[in-house]
């Protein structure tokens, strides 16, 4: 017996234009959700789920992907049944100049404990 033919798995995104300024900055304001856009930039390519390093549960993990991905910072998508993050770097300084380099450098300028506190 073949199993049947399933879609392929997708994950819905906004457009940069329909994010306000108001949405993106309430979600970078939570210090797990700025270190899972650190560790991003910082590694230069798309991270899995499973590779973040922060101290909190993976539920909560996945709560935190789905904000930044509502609020047009991140892009999620699924290679095999891993699923993938990406920064929106380019279409985010784009949108909102100057926006994701100010977070990274001021950040990195702050003690490790306020991430960890979260």
């Amino acid at each position: 017996m073949t199993r049947p033919r399933t879609a392929a798995r997708t994950v819905e995104h906004p457009e940069l234009s329909e994010v306000s300024l108001q949405q993106v900055m309430e979600a970078l304001a939570d210090p797990v959700r700025r270190g899972v856009v650190s560790q991003l930039a910082g590694a230069g390519e798309d991270m899995s789920c499973g590779r973040f390093e922060l101290p909190v549960s993976p539920s909560t993990l996945t709560h935190h992907f789905g904000v930044l991905r509502e609020a047009g910072v991140i892009r999620q998508y699924y290679v095999g049944a891993t699923k993938m993050n990406a920064l929106r770097a380019e279409e985010m300084e784009e949108r909102f100049p100057g926006l994701l380099p100010a977070l990274l450098a001021a950040s990195a300028a702050e003690p490790a404990t306020a991430t960890a506190t979260a």
